[in-house]
Formats: C-alpha cells, sequence, structure tokens
C-alpha cells in the first residue's frame, strides 16, 4: 500500500515531536526514503501539527532536506498532502 504513495508528495506524522513532508520517493522495510523534505521539530513553534500542515498547504514545503530517511518504527500515520483537510 505504501507503494502506491511513491512519488507523491505526503505528510508524515511521527511519534516524536517531528512532522516531515516531502516527496516518497522509495519504501523500504526498516525506513522510508523522502526527497525535498521539510522536517519540522513542533517544538520551535507554537504551532499546532495541524495548523503547520496546514500552513504548509498554502504557502508550500519549506523545503530543508534534498534526502531523508525516516525510520518507519517511528511513523504513526503517512498521507498524501493532498489528502490533508484544511476545514
Amino acid at each position: 500500500m505504501l507503494e502506491e504513495l511513491q512519488g507523491q508528495v505526503v505528510v508524515v506524522d511521527l511519534r516524536s515531536h517531528y512532522v516531515c513532508l516531502g516527496t516518497l520517493e522509495r519504501v523500504h522495510d526498516l525506513y522510508l526514503e523522502l526527497s525535498d523534505a521539510d522536517l519540522h521539530d513542533l517544538r520551535d513553534t507554537r504551532t499546532s501539527r495541524e495548523n503547520y500542515i496546514a500552513s504548509s498547504l498554502n504557502t508550500g514545503i519549506k523545503r530543508n532536506r534534498r534526502h531523508l530517511l525516516l525510520a518507519r518504527n517511528d511513523v504513526v500515520a503517512i498521507s498524501r498532502i493532498e489528502d490533508v483537510v484544511d476545514e
């Protein structure tokens, strides 16, 4: 199922205080590989996870990583950015 998201811009919610937005390039057993990603530490701002993602929908992804590996055991949820509800 994750393979269907390859090549698409996704939002990855993590167990930690991080959220990641970027293009899902590959799915491996232990990690997800993303490109042109924004790995955001929610402790750096007063914005909630939902508001940060909604803001990124409106202003675009603030890329801070060209290439990124995310440990799959830290992933809580992953969805296409188009599936994020901004209401």
